[in-house]
C-alpha cells in the first residue's frame, strides 16, 4: 500500500492558489499569482528537491494538470528546471477530470467519475507514492475523505485574505505528527506532517 502525500505551498491564512505566476490561476478575481517567488532561496530549493527525491506519481485537479501540460513539456535541456521537467514528463498523471480524452501530456490517466474510489483503488496497489501538487478542490476532496497520510507544507509569512485554500469546511478530523521542520532565511516554514490516527481531546478540569 502507497502513501498520498499533500504538498502544498500555502501563506499563514490557507491559501493556496496561484503560487507560481501572475497568470497561473485569476479565478474569483485573485490577484497575488506568484506570492512566493519573492521567498524563493536556497533552503526552499532544497527542500523542493528533496520533495522530488523519492519515487512518486502525480496526483492532479484538471486546472492544475493543464497548467502544468502547457508548461513542463516545453522545457529544455540546458534549463536549471531541467530535472524536475525531466521527472514530471516521465512520471505516471492521476488526473480529475470530466474530459479524459483531452489528457495527452505523455503518461496521463483519468481518475474516473469517482474520484475517491479511484484514489483508494491506487493506494491499495503496489507502486510509488501518490503527490499532489496545487489542486485545491481536489485536495480539499481527499481530505474530506480521508485519504490523506501526509502533508508537506511550505508555509510563507503572509496573509492573502481570499483565494483557494488547502482545508474546506468538510476536511474529515485527523491527528497528525510533525515529523521535521525547518525555517528558511526568509520566514518560511517548511514542515512534514505524517497521519497519526484519530483527534484526542481530554480535559485540564481532570489533571
Amino acid at each position: 500500500m502507497r502513501k498520498l502525500i499533500v504538498a502544498a505551498f500555502i501563506s499563514l491564512d490557507g491559501v493556496m492558489q496561484a503560487p507560481g505566476g501572475p497568470q497561473e490561476d485569476t479565478s474569483g478575481g485573485f490577484s497575488y499569482g506568484g506570492w512566493i517567488v519573492p521567498y524563493a532561496e536556497e533552503v526552499f530549493g532544497q527542500a523542493m528537491q528533496a520533495l522530488f527525491s523519492q519515487p512518486f506519481e502525480l496526483l492532479l485537479g484538471r486546472r492544475t494538470y493543464d497548467i502544468f501540460a502547457g508548461y513542463w513539456p516545453k522545457i529544455k535541456d540546458d534549463s536549471q528546471d531541467f530535472s524536475i521537467a525531466n521527472l514530471f514528463n516521465s512520471v505516471p498523471k492521476h488526473v480529475a477530470t470530466h474530459t479524459p480524452a483531452t489528457l495527452d501530456w505523455h503518461n496521463s490517466h483519468a481518475l474516473g467519475a469517482n474520484i475517491t474510489a479511484a484514489v483508494r483503488t491506487l493506494k491499495q496497489q503496489d507502486g510509488a507514492d501518490l503527490l499532489t501538487q496545487g489542486s485545491a478542490e481536489l485536495v480539499q476532496q481527499l481530505l474530506a475523505a480521508d485519504l490523506v497520510d501526509e502533508l508537506q507544507l511550505l508555509i510563507h509569512p503572509l496573509l492573502l485574505g481570499h483565494g483557494k485554500r488547502l482545508f474546506g469546511n468538510d476536511a474529515a478530523a485527523a491527528a497528525f505528527t510533525l515529523q521535521h521542520s525547518v525555517v528558511s532565511p526568509k520566514g518560511v516554514v517548511i514542515a512534514r506532517y505524517v497521519r497519526a490516527g484519530q483527534v484526542q481531546t481530554g480535559s485540564f478540569d481532570e489533571a
